[in-house]
C-alpha cells in the first residue's frame, strides 16, 4: 500500500472548533479537562519510564536531557510543560490558535522555554523538523485521516527515535465507560467530547504504523478505579490504552 500523500490534511475542523470553545478551561484541575489532570501522572511516568529504557538514560530529575520532543495536540501544554520540566526540549503543536495561547500563556507564567506552534502533523512535516521523541496522546480519535496522520507522525520522528500515542478503543466497554458513563452519567466530560466511531482499535494503530517504518516496543491499558480515584497500567486494552514505537 503506498504512504498517505503529506499534503492531506488530517485536520478536523468540526473536533478543532469543539476544544476551541473549551480552550479556557484547560489548566481548571475541575473543569472541562479534569478527567485529563487525572490522567497525567500515569501518562508522564509511562512516557519518562520507556524514553529513560529506550535511550539509555539515568534516572533522575532530567532524564530526558538533550533530546528533542514534539507533542501533536498539545492543547493547552498539559504534557508539554512535564515534558520540559524532565528536561526535554519541547515544541507543542496544535491547530487551534485558542489552544495555543493559552499553552504560551501558561508556560511563559511557569517561567518554561516551550516553542508552540499553531499547526498539524503535515504542517510540520513540510517545516522539515525531526524530533527524538514525538507524542499524539488523546489525539488521534480527532483526526480526520488516521492513516494521514500517523504517518505524518511517524515522518517526524528520528531514525531510532520513538513515538507515542494514547487514544480509545472502539469497544462496547468504551462506548459504555467513556461515552455513556462519562459524559452522561458521571459528566466528567462534556457531552459530545468524544465520538465512538472515530474510536480506533489497536490494530488500526499498529498498521499504518508498520507501513510507515515503526516496531511496537510496548503498549498497556490504561484504567481508572473509582473507588481509589486514579488510574494504573493495566493488561485491559478494552477501553483506553498507550502504546510507545521506535522507527527502525
Amino acid at each position: 500500500m503506498a504512504s498517505p500523500d503529506p499534503a492531506v490534511t488530517t485536520v478536523d475542523s468540526s473536533e478543532i472548533a469543539k476544544f476551541s470553545a473549551m480552550a479556557e478551561a484547560w489548566w481548571d484541575p475541575e473543569g472541562d479537562f479534569k478527567p485529563l489532570h487525572q490522567l497525567n501522572p500515569t501518562r508522564i511516568a509511562f512516557i519518562r519510564d520507556v524514553a529513560v529504557r529506550h535511550f539509555g538514560r539515568e534516572a533522575g530529575d532530567s532524564p530526558l536531557e538533550g533530546l528533542a520532543l514534539c507533542e501533536i495536540g498539545c492543547g493547552g501544554g498539559l504534557l508539554t510543560e512535564p515534558m520540559r520540566r524532565l528536561g526535554a526540549t519541547v515544541t507543542g503543536v496544535d491547530p487551534s490558535q485558542r489552544n495555543i495561547g493559552i499553552a504560551r500563556a501558561h508556560a511563559e507564567k511557569s517561567g518554561l522555554k516551550i516553542t508552540y506552534l499553531p499547526c498539524a502533523a503535515e504542517d510540520m512535516v513540510e517545516r522539515g523538523d525531526t524530533f527524538d521523541i514525538v507524542l499524539a496522546m488523546e489525539v488521534v480519535e480527532h483526526v480526520a485521516n488516521v492513516d494521514a496522520f500517523v504517518a505524518n507522525c511517524g515522518r517526524l520522528v528520528k531514525p531510532g527515535g520513538i513515538i507515542f500515542f494514547a487514544t480509545l478503543n472502539r469497544t462496547a466497554k468504551a462506548f459504555a465507560l467513556a461515552i455513556a458513563g462519562a459524559e452522561y452519567i458521571m459528566r466528567w466530560l462534556p457531552r459530545g467530547t468524544h465520538d465512538w466511531r472515530k474510536f480506533v482499535k489497536p490494530s488500526e494503530l499498529a498498521r499504518p504504523l508498520r507501513q510507515a517504518g515503526f516496531a511496537i516496543e510496548r503498549m498497556t491499558g490504561v484504567s481508572y478505579n473509582p473507588l481509589a480515584d486514579r488510574w494504573s497500567l493495566t493488561r485491559d486494552l478494552d477501553v483506553n490504552y498507550m502504546l510507545a514505537a521506535k522507527k527502525i
